[in-house]
């Protein structure tokens, strides 16, 4: 069996008149995330740490920000494309572990809902999948709340059982 680890990164500063589209789910508040997409930070790390594992690139390789047919288009669609990748080389998840970086909103009250949006997709339990949140305690770009940030470190394997 091969196993293999990925990490990603991914930040996007707020802007107004948008949606905030965090881990699949829109989350209310007053400000989005300025991207060539929906700005979903979680999944755009995601995607990120399962193509790196993969060595398949990055995001940007396979979904460029100059490309019109992914103006504002749904992440979600996009870490379904990233996991059809990865299936047609005989990858699987095995578990996947992320972090959020902002301010505000507080993520709590939607953690559970993204982890059920996620993990399907992903083609894996929830019990496979790890969402948490965390404050830059008022330091840097997240602290002073001018956007958000999010890391993802994920393991896949090749043959075998998970």
């Amino acid at each position: 069996m091969k196993f293999r680890v990925g990490l990603g990164y991914d930040s996007h500063r707020f802007a107004l008149d948008r949606p905030l589209v965090i881990g699949g789910i829109r989350i209310p508040f007053d400000k989005g995330l300025a991207a060539h997409s929906d700005g979903d930070v979680l999944i755009h790390a995601i995607c990120d740490a399962l193509l790196g594992a993969a060595a398949l690139k990055d995001i940007g390789t396979h979904f460029p920000d100059n490309d019109d047919q992914f103006q504002n288009v749904d992440s979600k669609i996009l870490l379904g494309k990233v996991m059809d990748l990865l299936q047609e080389r005989g990858w699987t998840v095995n578990n996947l572990d992320c972090t959020l970086i902002l301010e505000e909103p507080k993520m709590k009250p939607y953690v559970d809902k993204m982890v059920e949006t996620l993990a399907p997709i992903l083609h894996i339990g929830i019990d496979q999948l790890s969402i948490k949140a965390k404050t830059n305690e008022k330091m840097g770009f997240t602290g002073q709340k001018e956007g958000v940030a999010a890391v993802a470190i994920v393991s896949i394997v090749k043959g075998g059982e998970r």
